[in-house]
């Protein structure tokens, strides 16, 4: 193995070498049974006598850290040593702000019906197809130009494909150059916080709303303010005068499942066109709805260009696929650009090529297709059982798209409690009150049924219905 060692000034250069690799050891970088580079070359490598090396090699063999085997090398012996990590003692500490966040969602290992909202099933991917595209782009051949990292707003070949599919499936105004391809929505949020907002400005948003963009803007140190949503979305009335920007999902509110209505949408344009507000909006998974009349995004109605349209590939493809995108307007592509470039230059090359072939292929068109019927029967599914089985506790929200249906607790019962309940038995949820913000939690939950096989679905919710009738 490559074994890192690197001398300070000509004195005692055997003790600095044992001083190194003794401490590489007891860290665990150096791991019992990997072989240490042989004398000849290390010293080589740091151009010292051998002699040198062989004398360090020999003083950790004789403390027990080094073993020699007669025509293989030296290896590294078992120590019992635990790895260490950095020092414990530092005076350096984190921004305000950081020490109050955890991890959204909490790992929720070995449920056995995993009924979490967002996750899509990955069983229904074409990973043939995908392999084949990838197959192709990894060829020497392929690779010969992949030494130029390119444009920090993506290939542009995937930003053309992005604003045709956007523009075809979504009714987004777009094109190429509007489009900046990121690491899925939340680094799309990072990159408007970052271009556009001022620690300590007011960012409204949906409430109860998405966890993970509320956890982004309090870390940039921005004001949150949890707006209050009916029937018809976001309450424009109750957005607060000091709001900066407005973080939206209008065409499937996260997580009650309503769309925001035309007229509340329209409002809200104009409301911040008035008060000269950016507005951003994820549409997170609109491309699975399943009735009812299509929903217009506010970026389409847009007509002041305050709209920040974002999207996520995750959903409809498989969650460890980390590309989305951004659409901005022309003033802001350069500043987009460079936002990019400076926090992580560009997405994975490879992955982005084979994205746009996917696209182009109409392999991602006939993906939506299949899946959407597979999830839409999975949709009626859990809506007639939680009607059947749940109608004196639960009331559904009203929704027709998306990979959940949430549900109001009708008796106010504790739904954090529930939820702990069920992941005892095996059934993997969120309660409605996770995803309050400032205002008073909804009680209910979350159903989600992208990641629970048809067969499952049934015996899932037969199982929690069990879990809902004990008493705690």
């Amino acid at each position: 193995m490559d074994v890192h060692v690197s001398l300070v000034g000509r004195r005692d250069l055997a003790g600095q070498i044992y001083r190194q690799l003794r401490a590489a050891i007891l860290d665990g970088r150096l791991r019992a049974g990997e072989a240490l580079p042989p004398t000849r070359e290390l010293a080589a490598r740091l151009e010292i006598s051998r002699n040198t090396v062989a004398v360090a090699y020999d003083r950790l063999a004789a403390e027990g850290f080094l073993e020699s085997r007669v025509g293989a090398g030296t290896f590294v012996r078992e120590t019992g040593s635990a790895a260490r990590g950095a020092p414990a003692a530092s005076p350096l500490r984190p921004r305000r702000g950081w020490d109050g966040l955890d991890l959204w969602p909490a790992p929720m290992p070995g449920v056995t019906w995993d009924f979490r909202a967002g996750l899509p099933d990955v069983r229904l991917f074409p990973y043939e197809a995908w392999r084949r595209i990838m197959a192709g782009l990894l060829r020497p051949s392929a690779l010969a130009g992949a030494g130029s990292a390119g444009d920090p707003a993506g290939l542009p070949e995937l930003r053309a494909a992005i604003a045709r599919h956007a523009g075809v499936t979504r009714s987004v105004r777009a094109g190429a150059r509007d489009v900046v391809v990121t690491a899925g929505v939340q680094q799309a949020l990072d990159l408007i916080v970052r271009v556009l907002l001022e620690p300590g400005d007011t960012v409204a948003v949906e409430d109860p709303g998405y966890p993970p963009a509320r956890m982004l803007f309090e870390a940039a140190g921005m004001r949150v303010r949890g707006v209050p949503v009916d029937a018809e979305g976001l309450r424009v009335d109750a957005l607060p005068d000091a709001a900066r920007a407005v973080y939206v999902t209008p065409s499937h509110q996260f997580p009650l499942g309503m769309p925001m209505s035309l007229p509340r949408r329209r409002a809200l344009l104009d409301w911040a066109r008035r008060r000269e507000v950016v507005i951003v909006e994820d549409d997170y998974d609109t491309e699975y709805r399943y009735g009812g009349r299509p929903i217009e995004p506010l970026q389409s109605l847009d007509a002041d260009g305050r709209v920040l349209y974002t999207g996520t590939f995750s959903k409809i493809m498989r969650p460890v696929l980390r590309l989305g995108f951004l659409v901005a307007p022309p003033s802001l592509h350069h500043a987009f650009r460079m936002a990019r470039y400076v926090s992580s230059w560009h997405a994975e090359v490879p992955a982005q090529a084979a994205l746009a072939r996917f696209i182009d292929e109409g392999l991602l068109a006939r993906h939506i297709r299949r899946s959407r019927r597979e999830y839409e029967a999975r949709h009626r599914r859990v809506a007639e059982l939680v009607g059947e089985w749940f109608g004196d506790r639960l009331a559904l929200v009203p929704s027709a798209a998306g990979l959940h249906l949430s549900a109001r607790l009708t008796d106010g019962a504790d739904d954090a409690e529930l939820a702990r309940r069920a992941l005892d038995a095996g059934v993997g949820l969120y309660a409605l009150s996770e995803f309050a913000v400032t205002g008073p939690p909804v009680r209910g939950l979350v159903l989600g049924y992208g990641a629970v096989a048809p067969p499952e679905i049934e015996a899932g919710l037969r199982r929690l219905r069990d879990v809902i009738a004990r008493p705690a």
